[in-house]
């Protein structure tokens, strides 16, 4: 059994009152430095290596695409923190533990945890949705983590949030989705609000519900564009069969840290 297991330590919480009440008011909270820089070099490293891993697999295979992931155009790279220490001890650190405890309360677990990285390509866009609108069926709100692993911003297709008091009356309600032709992407707004774009350095952690609607923009430089997105949600989250969705694997438990 691990020390975390066998000694729980209590999460305090990560957020000032400030950023609490926006993340209340508006479904989102923007952290920039909150990846120590270690820690961002250790996942940047981590990103460079399932890139290449997922390259090779592709050409050993003599393929271009393989699922969603394309090669050198779009990556989506999921439980690389099983194969690199760095990415697992952040992911259950005291910081992420007090930012979940702030916004998911005492109890959680880790949902998902994948790099999603673009290239220089104007088809690597995603339109508005929620992330509950991916679901398919009611559920508890969970929370997004998405990190900055570069500089971004409008050029190289960072993402925009339409904040709950611009997105109408029911902002917290999860919206009807419909599947966009050509993509397969999950659309839930078509208004003509263009959002809030998140422009921050690497290191800034975007956390949001998952009923923000939010969409990214085309990455057209010539350099990849790498984010890091971990989800938390307050409870193990089980499809209509019973069967369970994506992860349950325990990170806080009366608001005391006990992953391992």
């Amino acid at each position: 059994m691990s020390q975390a297991a066998c000694c729980p330590t209590p999460a305090k919480p990560a957020l000032s009152a400030q950023d609490l009440a926006h993340f209340r008011r508006e479904g989102y909270v923007i952290l920039p430095g909150f990846l120590p820089p270690a820690t961002l070099e250790a996942v940047r490293a981590a990103c460079a290596a399932e890139v290449a891993r997922q390259d090779a697999e592709m050409t050993a295979r003599g393929v271009a695409i393989d699922g969603i992931n394309h090669h050198g155009r779009r990556y989506f790279i999921p439980n690389a923190y099983v194969r690199h220490a760095a990415m697992r001890a952040w992911v259950f650190s005291p910081a992420m533990a007090g930012l979940v405890r702030s916004t998911l309360g005492d109890e959680a677990q880790l949902f998902l945890e994948q790099f999603v990285v673009k290239g220089c390509d104007q088809e690597t866009r995603f339109g508005w949705h929620q992330d509950s609108g991916y679901v398919g069926y009611p559920h508890r709100e969970y929370l997004s983590c998405w990190i900055a692993l570069d500089d971004v911003d409008e050029r190289n297709g960072t993402i925009s949030v339409l904040p709950w008091t611009r997105a109408g009356a029911d902002p917290r309600a999860v919206r009807p989705h419909a599947r966009e032709d050509g993509t397969n992407d999950m659309v839930g707004y078509d208004g003509a609000d263009p959002g809030l774009p998140v422009v921050v350095p690497a290191g800034t952690v975007v956390a949001f519900s998952s009923r923000l609607l939010h969409r990214s923009g085309e990455n057209l430089t010539d350099r990849l564009r790498r984010a890091w997105l971990v989800q938390y949600t307050a409870e193990p989250m089980f499809k209509p069969d019973g069967q369970l969705q994506i992860l349950a694997e325990p990170f806080l438990h009366g608001g005391m840290i006990v992953a391992g």
